[in-house]
């Protein structure tokens, strides 16, 4: 089997989005040795929606932490909804940009990484709600996906259920929190590369110790 690269993720995971830059250039490095998966990880899930102005307070002070260690920057149109709570119609979940990501793997199943950093950017840097469909439209347009057949596919009992049974995988896998990433090297051996943000020299030094030792280990 080819080596394949598990990247647990969440849509709304700021680290995630500080990570994007790291797991894309290991993907563009990659993508001839290794196959790659995109995990959803469920992690805003609430039985009845709540308004941004719950978790708002938190990340007033967290994204500054994620800035600091990442290099990365979020973008005022999503800090606008951070700092003005009560002014915002967000109600965060995973579940729609989850779904969308099931959706997606079907039409380019190779292309899920890019995907994933697309859709961190589409919400944290042009401030999009994921909980909206609209917010997908423009990557239909840079994937030459149908619109009409994205939609109604985003909105099928079938790939809701594809969703949840990510999520369902991202537990029984133990993953706590974002981003992780596996890599499986043979049916039975699957070794955990990272937990929570790693640049991108200690994640390459990683995979290549873990392709070196399958390799012995196949001789």
């Amino acid at each position: 089997m080819t080596p394949t690269l598990y990247y647990c993720y969440d849509a709304y995971c700021g680290w995630c989005y500080g990570f994007s830059p790291v797991i894309r250039r290991i993907f563009e490095q990659y993508r001839g040795r290794l196959a790659f998966e995109v995990l959803s990880g469920g992690m805003i899930l609430p039985e009845k929606p709540q308004p941004i102005g719950v978790m708002a307070p938190y990340i007033q002070k967290a994204y500054k932490t994620v800035e600091e260690h990442t290099g990365i920057k979020f973008g005022s149109d999503w800090l606008w909804h951070i700092f003005h709570p009560d002014e915002s119609d967000w109600y965060p979940s995973s579940e729609k940009p989850a779904i969308a990501m099931c959706v997606f793997k079907d039409y380019h199943p190779g292309m899920a990484i890019p995907f994933a950093a697309d859709l961190q950017y589409a919400l944290h840097e042009e401030g999009r709600d994921l909980t909206d469909d609209e917010a997908y439209r423009h990557l239909l347009e840079k994937y030459k996906i149908s619109d009409q057949e994205f939609f109604a596919r985003l909105h099928s009992v079938e790939y809701k259920e594809k969703a949840y049974e990510e999520f369902a995988l991202i537990k029984q896998l133990g993953v706590t929190g974002f981003p992780t990433v596996f890599l499986q090297v043979s049916e039975s051996r699957v070794y955990l590369l990272c937990r929570g943000y790693t640049d991108f020299a200690t994640l390459q030094g990683g995979i290549e110790r873990t392709l070196e030792a399958a390799a012995k280990e196949a001789h």
